[in-house]
């Protein structure tokens, strides 16, 4: 299982907003393409694809941009590639029907890796991403010094 570039870049983009997320003031799109180095053209469709899920929400004018819709650690990392994903992102990719028992065994094992995975996104907020990314950065500035 891999993650898509759309996916990684929806949560890169979610990421910058739980780091603001106490700040009050909304992100505008180049601010957060310009933080985590995404395309604005790019961005601004993952954008609407979050805000048309309930994930953001974006207000309009001169000081508009993105908000989270809800708080950070209720946001699950399942919900955010389930909405850029889809459903059909866990089946495999075969090109033919798998009838034979074979191919029936693949899908059950492909199944159960699917499940897997769900339970470690569901595991894991937004909240959780920031966190993990103080330490990450902390442990650099240690390194370093």
């Amino acid at each position: 299982m891999e993650l898509s570039c759309k996916s990684e870049y929806a949560l890169l983009a979610l990421l910058e907003l739980a780091i603001h997320y106490g700040d009050g003031e909304p992100l505008q799109i180049r601010q957060i393409a310009a933080e985590q180095n995404i395309p604005d053209r790019y961005l601004e469709q993952l954008l609407a694809t979050l805000r048309r899920a309930g994930l953001v929400r974006s207000q309009r004018g001169a000081k508009g941009g993105y908000f989270l819709s809800r708080e950070p650690w209720k946001i699950t990392l399942l919900e955010v590639v389930n909405c850029i994903e889809g459903a059909d992102a866990k089946s495999p990719e075969t090109g033919q029907e798998l009838k034979s028992v074979e191919g029936m065994v693949i899908r059950e094992i492909w199944q159960e890796a699917g499940q897997a995975a769900d339970h470690v996104l569901q595991k894991y907020t937004l909240q959780d991403l920031t966190e993990k990314r103080d330490v990450k950065r902390q442990l650099d500035i240690m390194y370093y010094i």
